[in-house]
């Protein structure tokens, strides 16, 4: 028997954009509402942990940093979505060997991500 979801099961989920969007909306609009109206070379200084800031703060960063950073975000997100099947493994072993290759195709594909990755010499810090 299959169930079939009516219109109405939407409606938390549609009243949770609601209220997102209007949190958002309502914080944006008092934030300029309540925050400080005059500007003054002192408030619009930078301040890092009470020093003085010295130099250009524009100073360039070799992009390997950033590629490593979103590598390790990319990366980061794959095991997060790992973990939810690890826990509940237990469960879907009942349904058979579908959530387990569904795995092995995830696993399979974020290995040779990485192989190509590693043989773009992305990794390589020089």
């Amino acid at each position: 028997m299959m169930l079939l979801s009516a219109p109405i099961d939407y409606l938390p989920i549609a009243m949770m954009f609601v209220v997102a969007i209007g949190f958002v909306l309502i914080t944006m609009f008092a934030t300029h509402l309540l925050g400080p109206k005059r500007k003054s070379s002192i408030k619009l200084d930078t301040f890092e942990c009470g020093i003085e800031s010295q130099g250009n703060s524009r100073l360039p960063f070799s992009i390997k940093y950033f590629l490593i950073a979103i590598l390790f975000v990319l990366f980061d997100v794959e095991v997060i979505f790992m973990y939810p099947w690890a826990v509940n493994f237990a469960e879907w072993s009942k349904v058979g060997f579908a959530a387990f290759g569904e795995m092995l195709v995830f696993l399979g594909l974020l290995i040779l991500g990485l192989i190509y990755i590693i043989k773009k010499g992305a990794l390589k810090w020089e």
